[in-house]
Parts: structure tokens; sequence; C-alpha cells
């Protein structure tokens, strides 16, 4: 279990390096990620809440960055492109979130822990979904296809990949890691050229389309 962005190429982007995805995918956020990679997480972050002013909220100020990032740093709640990704290793059936979903979104998998009826929401197109059933949480790839994969788990051991998700988003929150002496990682680069990945597709989902609440509490980066 990975907490996932969802990420799509960078269309031109020129502030500072990021990662290219083609045609779009997951980034997995963590402590492990190089500057490059929290570059795009940031852009994607940036993105997902350009939304312009309308409340009492600051203006959008003039200059590219603080235009760019204003939305990231002044939108309440924020909006987090993605959710927790699944991958069964041993059949290589993988659970990914569908559009509209966030990773703000994540402690809702604790319903499912606690023996909730409720079930959380993990977005559409594909249409995953995960339930309770006694001891074991039954994950649908995707719940619209009667031919769905499924991945099928204990309780217990989802507990323990909840755990090791939120240290993944505090890891990803408190980067740059520190080194070896307690320095840190070099800054990025003025200048790097594309580097190719091979994500799983999802449509496009713009500030737009979006509905409902999708308050993030976790720190801003």
């Amino acid at each position: 279990m990975q907490p996932v962005l969802e990420v799509f190429p960078p269309e031109e982007f020129t502030l500072w390096p990021v990662a290219w995805s083609e045609p779009s995918g997951y980034l997995p956020l963590g402590g492990t990620l190089g500057p490059i990679e929290v570059g795009t997480a940031v852009m994607r972050l940036a993105e997902a809440n350009d939304v312009d002013p309308e409340d009492a909220r600051p203006p959008r100020p003039d200059d590219a960055p603080g235009a760019f990032l204003h939305g990231l740093l002044t939108m309440e709640p924020l909006f987090a492109p993605g959710g927790l990704r699944v991958i069964d290793t041993a059949t290589g059936t993988a659970v990914v979130p569908g559009c509209c979903s966030g990773i703000e979104e994540w402690r809702e998998w604790f319903m499912l822990v606690d023996g909730h009826t409720w079930t959380p929401y993990l977005g559409h197109d594909p249409d995953p979904l995960a339930e309770r059933h006694g001891d074991i949480v039954r994950l649908i790839v995707d719940a619209e296809r009667d031919d769905s994969p499924v991945i099928e788990l204990p309780v217990a051991d989802l507990r323990r990949l909840l755990a090791d998700t939120e240290r993944d988003l505090i890891a990803f929150h408190a980067w740059p890691p520190r080194g070896p002496s307690g320095t840190s990682p070099p800054t990025l680069p003025r200048s790097l050229p594309p580097s190719p990945a091979h994500w799983t597709y999802c449509p496009r989902l713009k500030p737009a389309d979006r509905t409902g609440d999708f308050g993030m509490d976790l720190p801003r980066p």
C-alpha cells in the first residue's frame, strides 16, 4: 500500500525541474523521493489547487511563481488528487485510485479496520471498492466489471499497511531527509532533461471538474 499522487505531463512547465509521465499516472509519496520527484509533486499539488480567489483570500500575485503557487498557499482545504494504491505482490493485481479521489481522505480507510459498514470513497473510472467481510477486506479493482480482479487481505494486515502509509506521508512532509552527517541533500538543479516514466493511465481531472469537500489536514509542503 502506497499513498500516490495523480500526475500528468508537465506541458511546458518551466518554473522548476519536474519529471515526465506519459500520458499520466501515479507518483508514490514518501521520504525517499529525489528532488525532481518532489518538484513534480509540488507542481501537481499547486496545479490541482490553482483556483482564482473568489473569497477572503488575498489576490493572486503578478510574478509567475507566486501566481502559480497562490492556491497551494492560500486554499483551505487543499485537494491532493490520488489516494492509496494497493498491489498484491503475489499476483500483480493493483487497486488504484479513481478520478475525484484525494489523498487527504486516506484516513477513511480506518472505517474498515474499525468495523464500520460505511466504505471509503475511492473515486471512479475505474470504480475501485473496498468492503469488509468479517475479518477479511476485499479490494475490488473496478466494481463496474463483473469479472473484476479482487485483492483479499486480513483486517490486521490492512491496519499494518495503513500504519506504513502514515509513515510514508509523514516522511514526505518532512522532506528533505537528512544525510549521514546531518546535512541536507543537494538542491534542485537549474535544468534537467525529462526522465521517462511508465505509470498507470487515468483520465485528467481539472479543478473545474471537482465537487465536494476535499479537506487536507496534513502540513503544507
